[in-house]
């Protein structure tokens, strides 16, 4: 079957981007120019609302069942404790952060979209590509040297922050690289002195520490090292790993066996737009910024997840290519807010100034010391306080009704059937079953799911996108504007807010 959509960059983002589009019958090409799967641990971390996703294709309890769960994080400065937060009070079904190592991640991945019929071509490299009215035309180099010329209707870009596609689209990567060298060790742990569910990390007057377990007896140590002086930041050994240690941390803990050891620079850059034409940037190719929260691979799948059921709807000639537009709208501001709040906790970490260090924990303690502001904190780092407030996408909304308004999340329900599920990508309706309801299902069964769900608070009817967020509210009964909704979307006329 000719491919509709050729994905280029098969990691994690890559492989979620072309098993969404897969799962929602659309022909698409994934190809990459490694040889193999990445062996690194590299993205340790799978967050709650990522999860959730997943779970609209059926594979999270793969996930779960293969990765190790952390349930809170704790800041330390000397011997003194600024704040625990609880992870395991976020309304989800997955109330935990997994740690999952991305070379895991990625063999799970490769599983599921072999299931799905699409297998990754590896060494395949895009030489070229040129945008068409109506799509774009690639040209291939394969590890024997042959060029290959293949014509798609769209061409995604998942290939990293050193992305072909998006050097191709000539698209500014705005930002800076910070002037600073970090260390990263993943190693066997032992004299943690916090329970292996528990994140750790350690404010010093040096720098920071961070301590993932990732399981049993095994941990990712992350620091900084000091100012930038050459070109690349040096190597670290497993000596120097345990002198940062027991410099920055409480004594006791030994590290041995290290899995891998590196270090790194952090850079901060966005791309302006995700969307070129016919041609589309997803992940690491479109934004990049500071490992603090651990927010980087799951931002890029949810990009991934954002665009694959719009995408799919237009594919499937079911709306207009207006409905793309969204796309970069939605996920440029996730991607500018993660962004701006990986970069402030990394400050934040890493400050030297003596006064302001002893400002930060004072406050640091005061404020983690509220519990709505602990449960914020978790909100964020489980990435379900994500919305997205001032879509093109959000319809109206009735006045006075309790429950979630256009662009919040609906908090999935267990043993519900998630919004989005399924091979074919549909909004889905929560409203009480009623005539009205009935005919509003038949006449727009190639968008609305047939499955009724019960509504999400008493007079309300809620319709809700294949990514889980609110479209549009209406009192009991008001189909009419569901009904219009649905059908300026079809059409791709300017759905508006009232």
């Amino acid at each position: 079957m000719t491919p509709q959509v050729l994905v280029v960059g098969a990691g994690p983002v890559g492989m979620t981007m072309a098993a969404e589009l897969a799962r929602y019958g659309v022909p698409v090409r994934i190809v990459d120019k490694a040889a193999q799967r990445t062996d690194k641990s590299k993205a340790l971390v799978i967050w709650s609302r990522t999860l959730e996703l997943f779970d609209r294709a059926g594979c999270s309890g793969t996930f779960v069942a293969a990765g190790h769960k952390v349930t809170a994080a704790n800041i330390v400065a000397g011997q003194k404790a600024i704040g625990h937060v609880d992870i395991s009070v976020v309304d989800s079904p997955y109330p935990f952060a997994l740690m999952l190592p991305q070379s895991e991640t990625e063999r799970l991945l490769e599983e599921h979209l072999a299931r799905l019929g699409v297998r990754v071509e590896r060494q395949v490299e895009v030489a070229s590509f040129a945008k068409q009215d109506h799509g774009v035309t690639t040209v291939f180099r394969h590890a024997d040297g042959r060029e290959e010329t293949l014509e798609t209707d769209w061409l995604i870009g998942c290939d990293g922050a050193h992305s072909t596609v998006r050097h191709g689209l000539g698209l500014s990567f705005l930002g800076d690289t910070l002037q600073s060298d970090w260390m990263l060790a993943d190693v066997h742990l032992s004299g943690y002195p916090f329970p292996e569910s528990e994140i750790a990390t350690y404010w010093h007057e040096d720098g920071v520490l961070v301590v993932f377990p990732i399981s049993p007896g095994r941990a990712r140590v992350i620091a900084d090292i000091g100012q930038s002086t050459g070109a690349l930041p040096p190597q670290p050994t497993l000596e120097q790993t345990q002198q940062l240690i027991d410099r920055r941390g409480p004594g006791g803990m030994v590290v041995s066996d290290p899995i891998w050891l590196t270090a790194f620079r952090i850079n901060e850059r966005k791309v302006g737009d995700y969307r070129s034409g016919h041609v589309f940037v997803v992940g690491d190719a479109a934004h990049v910024h500071s490992p603090a929260g651990g927010q980087g691979m799951n931002t890029g799948m949810q990009d991934a997840f954002n665009l694959a059921w719009k995408l799919a709807l237009v594919c499937r000639k079911t709306c207009s290519e207006k409905l793309l537009d969204s796309y970069s709208v939605e996920r440029s501001a996730v991607g500018e807010q993660v962004l701006k709040a990986a970069g402030r906790l990394t400050a934040v970490a890493i400050m030297r100034n003596h006064t302001a260090q002893i400002v930060r924990n004072v406050l640091g303690h005061a404020l983690f010391g509220l519990g709505p502001v602990r449960r914020a904190m978790a909100n964020q780092m489980a990435e379900v306080s994500i919305g997205y407030d001032h879509s093109p996408l959000n319809g109206p909304a009735a006045h006075g009704m309790t429950g979630p308004e256009p662009g919040e999340r609906v908090v999935p329900v267990a043993g519900q059937v998630p919004a989005g599920s399924g091979n074919v990508p549909r909004f889905a309706l929560f409203a009480e079953f009623g005539s009205g309801v009935t005919e509003l299902i038949k006449e727009f069964a190639e968008l609305l799911d047939p499955d009724l769900r019960p509504p999400l608070h008493t007079g309300g009817m809620w319709l809700v996108r294949p990514d889980g967020y609110v479209a549009c509210v209406a009192r009991s009964g008001d189909t009419k504007a569901i009904a219009d909704y649905l059908g300026a979307l079809g059409r791709g006329a300017v759905i508006c807010r009232e």
